[in-house]
């Protein structure tokens, strides 16, 4: 997994923020669309609260960690997916987080056989893709085309 590509793919997706800012539902986050968690030294800080770039990539980091670790949980045989595949489903995780994504049950069975072709339909047809329909229908459209 190439975390250089990755980070600039979610990036694309995410933006970036050098700030503590609210995200579309109302909760604190910074960086590359990095929830605040209690544990986090930035929590309670007052939106607007400068991080620097260092920062931000810790947190990228560690989330993309999770993700791929959740990935790998999720998906059967997740190392042998080709790495394009492995970034669209690292990304989508990043977005919906573990619980969210394993309910995607039509979605994940295509993937474990590996049909790219019906995992796309089964992600375009969810609530998923309504929300974020600029980053869902870049990532179905590159699992579509994976030969």
């Amino acid at each position: 997994m190439n975390y250089e590509i990755l980070k600039k793919e979610i990036m694309d997706d995410e933006g970036v923020k050098y700030e503590i800012y609210l995200d579309h539902l109302g909760y604190p986050t910074v960086g590359i669309g990095h929830l605040i968690k209690p544990d986090d030294p930035e929590y309670g800080k007052p939106i607007g609260t400068k991080v620097t770039d260092k920062r931000v990539t810790e947190l990228f980091i560690s989330d993309a960690e999770c993700a791929v670790k959740d990935c790998k949980k999720l998906f059967v045989n997740f190392d042998t997916i080709p790495e394009d595949i492995q970034h669209v489903l690292v990304n989508m995780m990043f977005n919906l987080g573990y619980t969210r994504f394993s309910k995607f049950k039509n979605f994940k069975a295509a993937i474990d056989v590996r049909n790219w072709k019906k995992a796309s339909i089964e992600g375009r047809d969810s609530l998923w893709y309504r929300q974020v329909p600029n980053r869902a229908k870049r990532l179905m459209d590159r699992l579509q085309n994976e030969h």
